[in-house]
């Protein structure tokens, strides 16, 4: 019989931290309560745990996905101000377990637990796929990790190649990595596909056409979410701009995800995870995104053979830092 433990889960990203209670027994985890919060709204990560824990009873066990390096049993967070210390956690909250992981190492920790729904197949690839895989996420930021295959499981590990250096292929992203190095000393993957990307792309693309945004688009983007204002525009196919915008983020982000299944030689398939690739899938499967994934030269075949999928469930990261801090 599976031991049945309850964990305080978080899924910590630099927009929303997401907080729970799971029951965790094998890989059936059943959620007891949840709260997501703005993550700007708290000057530490410790204040915002005591906001979800009072009057609660404390889990003995808590695991934490972290956008961000996990150094030893430290975490300080690329998109936050926030230094979060499993020690100093244990201590003030008398957890008898603590973890930190890399949110996008969450993630890969937590697809066990997704069932044939949480996943939309965007490439079936081989049909005797196995081996090492890979998970990249464009949200916030940009996310990756790798999943080891042992010959019996895979083993997860973090990763933060969403900061390696943008390389550019022809002459418009020769522009566009100019254009940002006019901002920025380095630019990364990360500048370019995520929820910032979306928005530097559209700036460029402007600046390139010599165009000026809508008053209707300058509204809508004035709202909060400019990123989410141009990928509706362009969804919706009402301004050509944005619509260009996102096909060519479509296939940077091709491009990078197939950069990464060739370093993890991912034969047992591509992950897609993060907030953006749910809200644009119709976009996503029409061909741009594979189109640059395959093309790799002399690597395609070996990149065609891989199978591609897109996590729908939000809740990856948060699964995985349960399963992982449910561990014996």
């Amino acid at each position: 019989m599976q031991t049945k433990n309850t964990v305080l889960s978080g899924d910590i990203g630099g927009t929303k931290t997401r907080l729970a209670i799971i029951e965790v027994s094998g890989t059936q985890l059943n959620t007891v309560r949840e709260v997501s919060y703005p993550s700007q709204n708290y000057p530490t990560f410790d204040e915002l745990v005591a906001d979800f824990l009072h009057g609660s009873d404390i889990p003995s066990r808590a695991g934490f996905g972290i956008a961000g390096p996990v150094q030893g049993r430290v975490v300080q967070t690329t998109n936050l101000p926030w230094r979060i210390d499993a020690d100093t956690l244990q201590r003030q909250f008398g957890f008898a377990r603590c973890v930190l992981l890399n949110d996008l190492e969450a993630t890969a920790c937590g697809l066990p637990a997704l069932g044939a729904t949480d996943l939309l197949t965007l490439h079936e690839g081989a049909a005797n796929a196995m081996g090492n895989q890979a998970v990249i996420a464009a949200g916030t930021g940009l996310g990756e990790a790798g999943l080891y295959w042992d010959g019996h499981a895979h083993q997860p590990f973090a990763t933060e190649g969403g900061h390696t250096s943008f390389t550019a292929s022809d002459d418009r992203e020769f522009a566009l990595l100019k254009y940002l190095q006019q901002r920025y000393e380095h630019v990364s993957w990360e500048r370019i596909v995520s929820g910032m990307g979306i928005v530097a792309l559209y700036e460029f693309m402007c600046h390139y056409h010599h165009a000026t945004v809508p008053a209707w688009l300058n509204d809508e983007m004035e709202k909060g979410d400019v990123a989410a204002a141009i990928a509706n525009a362009a969804m919706s196919e009402r301004d050509e701009l944005c619509v260009e915008t996102l096909d060519w983020f479509l296939q940077l982000y091709g491009a990078e995800a197939g950069n990464m299944a060739l370093k993890m030689m991912s034969r047992g398939g591509v992950y897609l995870g993060g907030g953006i690739a749910p809200k644009i899938l119709s976009r996503l499967q029409n061909g741009i995104f594979l189109k640059a994934f395959f093309n790799k030269g002399r690597m395609r075949p070996l990149l065609e053979a891989m199978p591609v999928k897109v996590i729908l469930n939000d809740k990856a990261a948060l699964y995985g830092a349960a399963l992982f801090a449910a561990r014996d």
